[in-house]
């Protein structure tokens, strides 16, 4: 067990010259305190000089918390958690347990441990793994892959048959077509009224041939059906009995994860996401840094100051995680739970509610009567959001009254600059629309990376193709995804490097959510984030360094090629 007394851990260093913080983190989306940022670096520092960590991080990675606190003797502090379990392939004996009682590491529990409170999770458990066993057993039978494999033939056989029946119906419709023109020309009326109906005799012949052919085929594949089902409808029986069971477990699970608030308040995950977009908690929710640290901080009468994540270690092979870089709480996960949790704290102002364009003006650089291209700023929303109207798409239909068409037919990120083409009728929207979904338009963006391309590759230019999906844990970050992924494809090249840092023009062929953003920072693509990239780089005071410089596209109307270029101004 972790001596829960112990989880209060006083600062190594002198913190006389730091301020307080005034009102507690906003998790969701913030700056770290200096004290989570000194309260990190001495957790960071444990991490490294503990040998244990060190074999249990080897080739992995996980997101860390800290928590500063005040105790009942107005002592500052901070509190340490880990999001998850720490899972190791290491024997029995240097089980998790035995990890945190030889370390100095003082992390606060879990809220609910399965492991000692769990005895219903796992006699339940081992109920829905036998019924995984049977299903693993039952699709491995070669009886069933031998009749999955003679409904194939079948369909293909049908398939095969049937299409080169209505061929032969098409050779005859167009001969029996010649043959009219002929009788028509050559016989005499009374034969030629016959001759006309074995024509139209033969057709249906052909038709009612085709109609058996269907009934043949239909008959032949009922019954190769029927045999799969016999074996398919036993694994979908026990799928469906899994399924159930499974539900109901998840479901008393979340019910034992009982959060609180400051006012001693207890709800359970399940209760906090019947409001939420997704009602079913994913699985591990409860278990982040975040929760547990203050679920530890209310249950020991800490008052919680700052909070701050960092992830630790190498990033898994979807996401893009930079050792030591600080991150905002989870949106699946966590976005439901922790307002409950923070109730009745003074938490920082949601920076997503204010209006980031307040006080900039919208460029435009071309307008007629069907088209209008503007210069967007950045941090500049193109299309209204869930909270702020102010965008591309509001000025200019203030701008622009008169408008027919729809206006938005692309976008850029709301922290993207550049080049931006909107449509003022209904004929130049449809227009560029197809454009754009036949990839006719040609885009280039400049971007500045967080350093020098040269020292991790030789390479001047090259392609990237990284199939993205959005991650349902963490909106709206994105992840690399071969399986359930869309395509996605960059091309780049090098213009300069800049004290260190690497200007380049980049070329989505395609226009992914954050494209660009994810393959540059990814291992698998450019292994450098762009500069000021809070999602997918480092935390900066920075604009994020990304610009649409050049757009070239066919003019609605006049078909003219047209080309607008604005330089980026870092």
């Amino acid at each position: 067990m972790i001596n829960q007394q112990t989880c209060f851990t006083a600062f190594n260093a002198s913190i006389e010259n730091y301020s307080l913080p005034e009102r507690f983190t906003f998790p969701f989306c913030y700056q770290p305190h200096p004290l989570c940022i000194l309260a990190s670096q001495e957790l960071q520092q444990q991490l490294e000089n503990n040998q244990q960590y060190q074999q249990l991080f080897a080739g992995t990675g996980k997101m860390f918390g800290v928590l500063i606190v005040k105790n009942k003797q107005d002592e500052i502090g901070y509190l340490a958690a880990f999001s998850g379990k720490l899972v190791t392939h290491a024997p029995r004996q240097t089980s998790l347990d035995v990890l945190l009682n030889d370390s100095t590491i003082n992390f606060v529990p879990a809220i609910f441990d399965i492991d000692e409170q769990g005895d219903f999770f796992h006699s339940e458990n081992l109920v829905i793994n036998q019924l995984n066993a049977q299903v693993e057993k039952l699709v491995v039978n070669l009886q069933l892959q031998e009749y999955q494999h003679e409904l194939n033939q079948r369909l293909e056989q049908q398939n095969e048959q049937l299409e080169q029946h209505r061929h032969l119906m098409t050779i005859n419709k167009q001969a029996r077509k010649i043959k009219r023109s002929q009788v028509r020309a050559t016989l005499a009326e009374d034969k030629l009224a016959e001759r006309l109906k074995q024509l139209a005799q033969a057709s249906i012949n052909d038709k009612n041939q085709l109609r058996d052919l269907k009934l043949h085929w239909s008959d032949v594949i009922t019954q190769a059906q029927q045999k799969l089902m016999v074996l398919t409808d036993e694994i979908n029986a026990i799928k469906t009995q899994r399924k159930k069971l499974s539900i109901r477990l998840q479901k008393k699970l979340f019910k034992k994860y009982r959060l609180l608030n400051s006012a001693g308040i207890e709800k359970d995950v399940f209760e906090l996401f019947k409001e939420s977009t997704f009602p079913i908690p994913p699985a591990g929710t409860g278990d982040c840094a975040a929760p547990k640290l203050l679920q530890y901080a209310f249950q020991q009468d800490l008052t919680p100051l700052a909070m701050a994540e960092f992830w630790w270690g190498q990033a898994p092979k979807s996401e893009i995680r930079q050792h030591k870089n600080f991150y905002a709480a989870c949106s699946g996960k966590c976005q439901p739970i922790l307002p409950h949790m923070l109730a009745g704290i003074d938490v920082d102002e949601n920076p997503l509610l204010k209006n980031p364009a307040q006080g900039k003006a919208l460029p435009i650089i071309y307008q007629d009567e069907h088209i209008v291209v503007v210069n967007k700023p950045n941090e500049f929303l193109s299309v209204p959001g869930k909270n702020i109207e102010d965008s591309v798409y509001l000025r200019i239909k203030q701008q622009f009254p008169q408008a027919t068409g729809s206006l938005i037919v692309h976008r850029l990120d709301m922290s993207t600059s550049g080049v931006m083409v909107l449509a003022l009728t209904k004929r130049g929207q449809k227009d560029l629309q197809q454009q754009f979904i036949k990839r006719l338009i040609k885009k280039r963006y400049i971007a500045l990376l967080e350093g020098d391309i040269g020292k991790i590759s030789a390479n001047l230019q090259g392609e990237i193709n990284l199939p993205l999906r959005g991650d349902l844990d963490d909106r709206p970050r994105q992840r690399v995804c071969y399986e359930q992924g869309k395509q996605a494809k960059t091309t780049w090249q090098v213009i300069d490097t800049i004290e260190g840092k690497t200007k380049l023009y980049l070329y989505p062929e395609t226009g992914r959510t954050h494209q660009l953003r994810v393959h540059c920072a990814h291992p698998q693509g450019l292994n450098l984030p762009i500069l000021g990239d809070d999602l997918y780089g480092h935390q900066t005071e920075q604009r994020l360094h990304l610009h649409a410089q050049r757009l070239v596209l066919n003019h609605p109307v006049t078909k003219k090629t047209m080309t607008f270029e604005v330089d980026a101004d870092f």
